[in-house]
């Protein structure tokens, strides 16, 4: 049975739903099933199954598709064990991190969290996780994508463990890119940064488009600017954080590569081929822009708008190779769970390979494992959105830092994004930015173990 009420979880500070999932339950791990099939002494009746009743947090984010597939995977868990019950717990995303961290200072972790990838490290540092390194099996380590493994490890253990991967492309309008005589960019044959801007400077001039291309500015100043420009930084060379100590952004942030991919993202809005639109959300589907910089979670609105119009493409290449974003929300066992066994179980469930189907269908995000695709009506092998499956696969992904200093690297990248599409100075913005960061390194000593 599932019922509904209001979340009272103690150390939130906020009100948020919550889905009390209740049902049968089964053995999690080897303790446990040892246990429900000892055989009773002589003469006395077999005592109850013993039960562990592990708390699962997660986000609510119905729009994306997340929320019910993660209710209706709970229900089907707790149906099919004997000894471990789920009971999630859903709470609103926009303040479910300062939830989490609140929860740890009180040492009220649940055995189960939600977390976003990029936040993993922050976590780790924090003490708020303990590794997965001792439950995960080879068959499905050896069957994950590269940038699922890549999220969830730090320091050279895996902490986490993701059921779909996100896609970054460019989304396009196959009757206006016609109507332009601007071709299909492709993962074999992507567009050059000369391709790019040839081809904003003819959409824009179309009688019908108000603007070429939408960069989804309404999002700017939320983690989105991260995942969805720094791409543009990488494919020029830049970067948001030298990556090879993690210690400083000075001279990588603010250094001649980043500077120019940031001067020609100015550029963009400069010339009229972008505007920094925040009032509406809807202008590719109404067809006022040809061309839209966004992610996987926005295939079924524009599907529904553009139909057949709609085509999928990689982002150009800037000079340095296809860059593109990953990342996405994951599953870890907190530093506070009593039965780590019994929780790895429900992950175990989650990282199945019906499970993942069920997600990708619904959210239209990426696979985690590479044998599902192919299990899938938007990834198989004629699916519309195999292009981002292939751009993982391929390792195009880059990563969002691995250092927990990317809780100040994201709002501050964010902050300087709106200052330039708003004509501040390239060079100052990202400056101040890598002052920023840097400064909080030092302050955490480096954020050394």
């Amino acid at each position: 049975m599932v019922s509904l009420r209001a979340n009272d979880i103690r150390s939130c500070p906020m009100q948020s739903l919550a889905v009390r999932l209740t049902g049968a339950a089964v053995a999690a791990g080897a303790f446990l099933v040892g246990l429900a099939n000892a055989a009773p002494p002589a003469g006395k009746p077999p005592p109850a199954a013993a039960m562990s009743i592990i708390t699962v947090w997660a986000p609510a984010r119905p729009n994306i598709g997340e929320y019910p597939e993660i209710t209706e995977a709970a229900k089907a868990f707790n149906l099919q064990q004997r000894a471990v019950k789920v009971d999630v717990h859903f709470s609103s995303v926009w303040r479910y991190d300062e939830m989490v961290r609140n929860a740890a200072m009180g040492n009220r972790l649940p055995c189960v969290i939600s977390l976003d990838g990029p936040l993993l490290s922050s976590y780790v540092w924090s003490g708020y996780l303990q590794a997965l390194d001792p439950f995960v099996p080879k068959a499905l380590l050896n069957d994950l994508l590269p940038s699922i493994i890549k999220q969830g490890t730090y320091n050279g253990r895996l902490y986490s463990l993701a059921q779909t991967d996100s896609g970054l492309g460019l989304w396009g309008n196959r009757r206006l890119l016609r109507a332009a005589g601007v071709r299909v960019a492709t993962l074999e044959a992507p567009w050059s940064l000369a391709e790019f801007e040839q081809a904003l400077q003819r959409l824009t001039a179309l009688e019908d488009v108000d603007y070429a291309i939408n960069f989804s500015i309404y999002y700017v100043r939320s983690e989105f600017s991260a995942y969805a420009f720094s791409p543009i930084l990488q494919g020029f060379g830049g970067d948001l954080i030298d990556r090879s100590d993690f210690q400083s952004a000075k001279g990588v942030l603010d250094g001649p590569a980043s500077v120019e991919a940031m001067k020609r993202f100015q550029q963009w809005f400069r010339k009229g081929w972008s505007k920094p639109v925040v009032d509406r959300a809807d202008d590719f589907e109404r067809g006022r822009v040809a061309l839209s910089w966004t992610g996987h979670w926005r295939y079924k609105p524009y599907r529904k708008a553009l139909g057949d119009d709609l085509v999928l493409m990689p982002l150009p290449d800037f000079g340095h190779g296809i860059k593109t974003g990953m990342g996405n929300w994951s599953w870890a066992i907190s530093s506070t769970c009593k039965e780590p066994a019994a929780a790895w179980a429900f992950i175990a469930h989650l990282m199945s390979r019906e499970e993942i189907r069920r997600m990708a269908d619904a959210s239209a995000s990426v696979p985690a494992r590479r044998s599902v695709p192919a299990r899938t009506l938007l990834y198989g092998p004629n699916g519309p959105l195999r292009m981002f499956a292939l751009q993982h696969a391929a390792g195009l992904g880059v990563p969002r830092p691995a250092t927990p200093a990317y809780v100040t690297i994201s709002p501050v990248f964010a902050k300087a994004v709106s200052a330039i599409v708003n004509g501040g100075d390239v060079q100052v913005e990202l400056s101040k930015a890598a002052e920023i960061i840097d400064a909080d390194i030092a302050r955490n000593l480096g954020y050394r173990p």
